[in-house]
C-alpha cells in the first residue's frame, strides 16, 4: 500500500498545496492508501443548504419539499453525479458545503490507526466536501429529508472522525441527528444556568436539537426562546415543551426580530443567540437579538461571515461571533443522548427524518 498523509493531501490533484475540503477536484480512486478506510456506502446525508441549493437549480426554483414528480428526481441525479464526476466528492460548487455518509468498513489500510474493524456500521462526521466518493448508482432519493441512499464507495482519512452506528436505535435515525451533531453539543457548551437564550430556526432539525440542550443547561432560572420559520415548526416545537416562549418570524427581518427579543427580554436582549437557518441574510437578525458581549454562534451553512462582520462592525454590537463547526468533543454522544432522554424528540425524528 502506498503511505498517505494524515489529512488526505495525497488525494488532492487541484489545487496544489491545499487541503481535501478546499480542493476542487480530488483522487476518487477507491484503491486506499495505508492510513485510510473503505467505506461501502449506504445513505448520503446532504447537508440543507446545498441540497436545497441542488433543487432549486436543478428544478426550476423549487423547494426539496415540493420535489414529487419522478422527472425532477433525474435532474437532482444528474447534478450530484455531475458534482462527484467533477470534483471526485459530492462538495456543492455553490454553497461549497457536502455532508455526511453512512456505510460499511469494507477494508483497513496496513498502518491506520483507530478501533474500526471490517463490518463496522459507522457514520462519517466529516463532511463529504471532502470525502472522496465514488457513486455508481443512486437507488433511492427522499428530497423532503436531503436523505440519498447510493450504491457506491468512499475513504475516510486517518484524521477523519466517525461514530459507530449505535445498536438501540435505527440507521436512518442516527444519521439524521448526527447530520447536525455539532449544533446541540457546541450549545451545550456555549449556555450556561440562568442565561437568556434564542434559537433561531428552532423548528428544524439541529434547532430542535439546540432547543432541547438550551433548556437542559439554562435551567429554571434561565429563559430559552424559539423562533422558528414558520407557524407549523414553531407548534412542532410547542408540542414538545422545548422552550419557555415560541413565535415564527422570517429571519431575514433583523429588525422586526430585534423588536421581538427586546419585548421577551425587557429589553435586555439575549446572552446567547444560536442560528440555524438554513437561508440566506439571516446574520443580522442574529447580531442584533444579542446583547453585548454575548455570543451568537452560527451553524448555518448558508451564514456570510464578510456580512456577519462587517454588519455587526456597522450596527455598533460588540459580539462574539462563533464559526458553526461541525466538530466538538463529544459532539456524536450529547446528539444521540438528546433522542434517548426524550421520548418525544426521539419519535418526532422517527417520523421526520429516519
Amino acid at each position: 500500500m502506498k503511505k498517505g498523509c494524515p489529512y488526505g493531501t495525497h488525494r488532492v490533484i487541484s489545487p496544489k498545496g491545499v487541503l481535501p475540503q478546499p480542493a476542487d477536484v480530488v483522487d476518487n480512486n477507491m484503491e486506499i492508501y495505508d492510513n485510510e478506510v473503505l467505506i461501502d456506502v449506504k445513505t448520503l446525508n446532504v447537508d440543507s443548504a446545498s441540497f436545497t441549493e441542488i433543487v432549486r437549480r436543478s428544478c426550476d426554483g423549487k423547494k426539496p419539499t415540493d420535489i414529487k414528480d419522478p422527472a425532477d428526481i433525474e435532474k437532482i441525479k444528474e447534478c450530484m453525479l455531475g458534482i462527484v464526476a467533477k470534483a471526485g466528492k459530492h462538495k456543492n460548487p455553490w454553497t461549497g458545503s457536502g455532508g455526511m455518509l453512512i456505510g460499511t468498513v469494507s477494508q483497513i489500510g496496513d498502518n491506520y490507526v483507530g478501533d474500526l474493524q471490517v463490518g463496522d456500521k459507522i457514520a462519517t462526521l466529516v463532511s463529504l466536501s471532502l470525502t472522496p466518493l465514488v457513486i455508481d448508482e443512486i437507488l433511492e432519493m427522499r428530497p423532503a429529508i436531503d436523505q440519498v441512499d447510493i450504491k457506491g464507495k468512499a475513504i475516510l482519512f486517518q484524521s477523519g472522525i466517525y461514530a459507530k452506528l449505535p445498536e438501540d436505535m435505527e440507521e436512518g435515525l442516527a444519521l439524521s441527528a448526527l447530520d447536525v451533531a455539532g449544533a446541540p453539543a457546541q450549545t451545550a457548551k456555549l449556555v450556561q444556568s440562568g442565561q437568556k437564550v434564542l434559537v433561531i430556526g428552532g423548528g428544524g432539525k439541529s434547532g430542535l436539537l439546540c432547543l432541547y440542550e438550551a433548556k437542559k443547561r439554562a435551567g429554571v432560572t434561565g429563559l430559552v426562546v424559539c423562533a422558528a420559520g414558520s407557524e407549523r415548526s414553531e407548534k412542532r416545537a410547542r408540542d414538545l415543551n422545548l422552550a419557555d416562549e415560541y413565535f415564527h418570524m422570517d429571519a431575514t427581518d433583523a429588525v422586526g426580530m430585534y423588536n421581538k427579543a427586546m419585548e421577551l427580554t425587557n429589553g435586555e436582549l439575549f446572552d446567547v443567540v444560536i442560528n440555524c437557518v438554513s437561508i440566506e441574510n439571516t446574520e443580522m437578525a442574529s447580531i442584533l437579538a444579542c446583547k453585548d458581549d454575548g455570543t451568537v454562534y452560527f451553524f448555518s451553512m448558508a451564514t456570510s461571515f464578510t456580512k456577519a462582520a462587517l454588519g455587526a462592525e456597522g450596527v455598533g454590537k460588540d459580539v462574539n461571533m462563533i464559526v458553526g463547526n461541525g466538530y466538538t468533543k463529544g459532539h456524536a454522544e450529547i446528539t444521540l443522548q438528546c433522542l434517548r432522554e426524550h421520548a418525544g424528540l426521539k419519535e418526532l425524528f422517527k417520523e421526520m427524518y429516519a
